[in-house]
């Protein structure tokens, strides 16, 4: 169960870091516009707090990645802690922004901690 905690820790850190590299750096292009249906000029408006998102989901994922080479019992804290801020923020992105964010954000997040608590 370990096992297959790590690796879905893995993933939901590496979807935070395909997070960032979207909201950063291509936010004005067409992977970035088409996440939202943006055309070039909404795109260029908005995207400079599409990077300031796009720098959370980076700690997120640092701190993911953190948890994973971590020794107990900090590296078991740190994915616990990170994981619940991916679920907050999930169910909160859901709520306020975009129901696909509580499949694309918040579902993996729960599913990683669940298999960390219950591997622990």
């Amino acid at each position: 169960m370990e096992t297959l905690a790590n690796v879905l820790v893995g993933l939901v850190a590496a979807l935070h870091l395909y997070i960032l590299v979207l909201e950063m750096f291509l936010w004005q292009k067409k992977p970035g516009r088409g996440l939202h249906g943006f055309d070039p000029e909404m795109a260029r408006a908005t995207a400079p707090l599409a990077a300031n998102q796009g720098l959370y989901n980076g700690f997120l994922a640092a701190g993911l990645i953190w948890g994973l080479i971590a020794a107990d019992p900090t590296g078991f804290r740190a994915q616990v802690f990170f994981l619940s801020c991916v679920v907050v923020a999930g169910v909160y992105g859901t709520v306020t922004a975009n129901r696909r964010i509580l499949f694309a954000q918040a579902l993996p997040g729960a599913l990683a901690l669940a298999a960390v608590l219950i591997a622990r």
